[in-house]
């Protein structure tokens, strides 16, 4: 019996699992059950008649058939992208939904405080914020919008510098009172797997034998920490704005900065609802009062 053609929802998932190895991250980027994932995996393969997967206990591997499959679904999967960002391009409405990618500490410090305002002037768009260090793929849609630290390099991401983030050694004014040496600092520091950067890398290369307060991998934790004075840590200059009591410690105020780039993808710019969501986040950038961020960005129009 001939094999019939694939389901472009099952598609979706084996393009899901063949990225992530694993029915858990899936199931959960998915929002579906891990049974639904392999559910639909098993359907393609019947359909297709052909195994796509090796399972292991440790995830789940393409085999010969599956990376033969991997290579046309990517194109269609393209293809189908391009189409839905040439029609989302042209909506001129600004209502519906943008999904932006940026930092835990962004989100929380500078955009999320600035939302009541864009909600008034544009009741009908939500947005979306996804957190986290990992980069998201703007080419697949996992995001409409990114802040992002390092510039990417694709051809087809439109990129524009959003201002630079001052980063200091910062500490809570207690905290700093009661060890006002660099002899006493304890840091609280990124954990290993995060060591490649700049803030990690500049203490093990200005504070070698730095006695450690605390290690997380999250900057939003370093800031808690160093607001209960549990000790210093380079952080960026904006969370003074809601934090006055943390200070820069000792003569280590702006001991780098880094840029910040707006990202987005093929024509999405086009869009009303993200021109809004675009120009709304330079403005954020750009009003910040200390100055924590500088420079005077924009997208062309």
């Amino acid at each position: 019996m001939p094999a019939s053609a694939p389901d472009w929802d099952d598609i979706r998932f084996f393009l899901n699992v063949a990225r992530s190895q694993s029915l858990t991250k899936s199931s959960a980027q998915l929002h579906v059950s891990q049974s639904t994932v392999s559910r639909r995996i098993q359907s393609l393969e019947q359909r297709l008649q052909v195994s796509l997967f090796t399972r292991h206990q440790s995830g789940y591997y393409l085999t010969e058939s599956g990376r033969e499959l991997l290579q046309y679904a990517e194109q269609t999967e393209e293809s189908i992208l391009r189409l839905e960002n040439h029609l989302t391009g042209t909506d001129r409405r600004p209502e519906g939904n943008v999904r932006l990618a940026t930092t835990d500490l962004l989100a929380s410090q500078l955009i999320i405080p600035a939302l009541p305002e864009f909600k008034r002037q544009y009741p009908r768009i939500r947005l979306e914020i996804i957190t986290g260090i990992a980069e998201v793929s703007m080419s697949r849609h996992d995001a409409d919008l990114a802040l992002r630290m390092v510039r990417p390099q694709q051809n087809t991401l439109k990129v524009r510098r959003a201002g630079e983030i001052c980063w200091s050694v910062l500490g809570h004014q207690d905290y700093l009172h009661r060890s006002p040496s660099e002899t006493q600092w304890q840091f609280v520091c990124w954990d290993s797997a995060w060591q490649h950067l700049p803030s990690a890398r500049w203490v093990s290369e200005h504070f070698p034998q730095a006695e450690s307060a605390l290690v997380t991998t999250s900057l939003n934790h370093q800031l808690s920490a160093v607001n209960a004075g549990l000790g210093v840590a380079v952080l960026p200059d904006f969370v003074t704005r809601h934090y006055p009591q943390l200070q820069a410690a000792g003569d280590r105020q702006q001991i780098y900065r880094e840029t910040l780039w707006m990202v987005s993808y093929g024509e999405l710019l086009e869009s009303a609802r993200v021109r809004a969501v675009a120009d709304f986040l330079l403005e954020v950038m750009a009003s910040d009062p200390a100055q924590a961020i500088t420079g005077k960005p924009g997208f062309p129009r």
